[in-house]
């Protein structure tokens, strides 16, 4: 198990849940499913994408909004509210800026139209490359050294 290979992850989710989610130290996924999460394991990093500012608000943000990593191998479930129960993840965040995915999109390998760049964010839940990951994360931590 030691040299597992590391791997990385494009969670989407609105800026405030990923805010918020930051502050819980933790990660949900695809409206608090298990099965993204039960993907991950300890050791792996996950990127925050957000296409939107505010669930359900149509309010724009194309940002890269959070970067961390997994810190234990627990999916757990937390009841966020009466009728809501989701699925959370431990995670680790780093110090980084929010980070524009404009100017990155040509040179990430998982856009591949580069046309419908929105598209792999549909799924909700991907994995990336380590290029890729390189790539957003340089961004991420360019004024914060980890």
């Amino acid at each position: 198990m030691a040299n597992r290979e590391v791997k990385y992850w494009v969670i989407v989710a609105s800026k405030d849940h990923v805010k918020r989610g930051i502050a819980d130290g933790i990660a949900q996924a695809c409206h608090g499913k298990a099965a993204p999460l039960k993907r991950m394991k300890k050791g792996d990093f996950v990127i925050y994408y957000s296409g939107k500012q505010t669930f359900g608000k149509p309010d724009k943000c194309q940002q890269f909004t959070a970067l961390g990593i997994v810190i234990d191998d627990e999916t757990y479930q937390f009841q966020v509210s009466e009728d809501f129960c989701a699925a959370r993840r431990n995670i680790e965040f780093s110090e980084c800026q929010d980070t524009s995915i404009l100017p990155l999109i040509n040179d990430l390998d998982f856009i591949q139209n580069k046309k419908s760049w929105g598209y792999p964010f549909r799924f909700g839940f991907f994995e990336i490359n380590q290029h890729d990951f390189n790539l957003i994360s340089s961004q991420m931590l360019q004024h914060h050294h980890v």
